[in-house]
């Protein structure tokens, strides 16, 4: 297994580098979270301009066919720089879920203008009433005069208001929790009959709550095939888990690369507090946590492109390793991030500073896909 990016992912790590520390300072990024959509439209572009929303797309729609270990370098910078864009929202999951779940003739309408970023998608699959529980769909789907119509509603779903097109999860037979009975529909956000409160993460991501009531929605393949559907979440799912692991690690070097900034230029009663052997030993554990971190998010990276391709390993071995990630990072990420803020002291508090954000985010991030406590009872059912 190999832990190291190639020379073109590097490259493409370093243009995006340089992109986001010319347009996504921390003072830049607090203006943008500061406007009313939270997002930028003009860096939106940018990041479009060098090729990254067409990255994970197929080829035959204007994409580059690449797949989690590719987005691994570009989900690292956007962490590191805390981007609040919608490229998790709508290239990660809302084309991943489009792509495994859509028919030729919807791929090739919708995913050559979510390629180049003019069309925007969401996700919509979690709902209140199943915290934690992957599967947990209350929202219905049934037919009416020909068309498919949904009813029920949907929490947290990322980059809400910057969508077209939601991806919605919705059940045509079943209880909740129920594996069988599961469809994916495309349903239009300006169509009658849904509805979005919008609200902002902890980190100031943007989000939304839909409600939809009898809205019209496209099926995305055969709504009555349960089998394709559950296979297209879990698949949506993965690459989801792998790719905020990867963003959980930018915003764990951030934090870590503040707190030794800070140690290197505090000085207190006439010396650095860097030079201080117990805060050396705090700094050096804070580097170990982060370098296994950045191992499991490859190791992520890789179990998502080996379920996106079963014949490459066994598909519960993938799963575990995914679960064994997210669980190792949500531990160790906000572990650092704590350790980040107690070295800085009172200033770590601040709304101003940088580092707080950092926790912020990760503690969004170990909420998506489940958290600490959900991974280690999937791990346990594994055994």
């Amino acid at each position: 297994m190999n832990f190291e990016l190639n020379e073109e992912q590097q490259a493409l790590q370093g243009s995006l580098a340089r992109l986001l520390g010319d347009v996504y300072g921390f003072e830049q990024r607090r203006a943008i979270a500061a406007t009313p959509a939270g997002w930028s439209q003009p860096v939106w572009q940018q990041l479009g301009a060098l090729g990254l929303t067409a990255l994970p797309l197929p080829q035959a729609h204007g994409g580059f066919g690449g797949g989690a270990v590719d987005l691994l370098p570009v989900m690292q910078e956007l962490g590191r720089a805390l981007s609040l864009e919608p490229f998790l929202a709508s290239i990660v999951l809302g084309a991943t879920a489009l792509r495994l779940a859509g028919d030729d003739a919807v791929q090739a309408q919708l995913l050559p203008d979510v390629a180049t970023g003019e069309v925007r998608l969401a996700w919509a699959h979690d709902e209140a009433g199943g915290h934690q529980a992957a599967l947990w769909v209350e929202t219905t789907a049934r037919q009416e005069g020909g068309q498919w119509r949904l009813d029920g509603a949907k929490c947290n779903v990322l980059h809400a208001t910057a969508a077209h097109r939601f991806v919605v999860s919705a059940r045509t037979a079943g209880a909740p929790g129920d594996a069988n009975g599961l469809a994916l529909f495309l349903v239009d956000a300006n169509a009658p009959g849904v509805a979005c409160r919008p609200h902002r993460m902890v980190d100031d991501t943007p989000g939304g709550e839909l409600h939809f009531t009898a809205a019209a929605a496209l099926p995305l393949g055969d709504p009555r095939d349960g089998g394709a559907a559950l296979k297209a979440i879990e698949g949506t799912l993965a690459a989801g888990t792998a790719a905020v692991c990867a963003d959980a690690v930018g915003a764990m070097e951030s934090a870590y690369r503040l707190a030794i900034d800070y140690l290197n230029t505090r000085k207190q009663f006439g010396r650095l507090i860097g030079e201080n052997q117990a805060l050396r030993h705090r700094a050096a554990e804070m580097l170990v946590s982060l370098e296994m971190c950045r191992s499991m998010a490859m190791a992520a990276a890789i179990a998502a492109d080996d379920l996106d391709a079963p014949d490459a390993r066994d598909a519960r071995d993938a799963r575990a390793d995914l679960a064994r990630a997210k669980l190792m990072i949500g531990r160790h990420g906000r572990s650092l991030c704590h350790a980040a803020i107690q070295l800085h002291g009172g200033i770590g508090m601040t709304e101003e500073y940088a580092v707080g954000h950092c926790l912020r985010r990760l503690t969004l991030i170990d909420q998506l896909f489940g958290d600490v406590e959900a991974q280690a009872t999937r791990l346990a059912e594994m055994q």
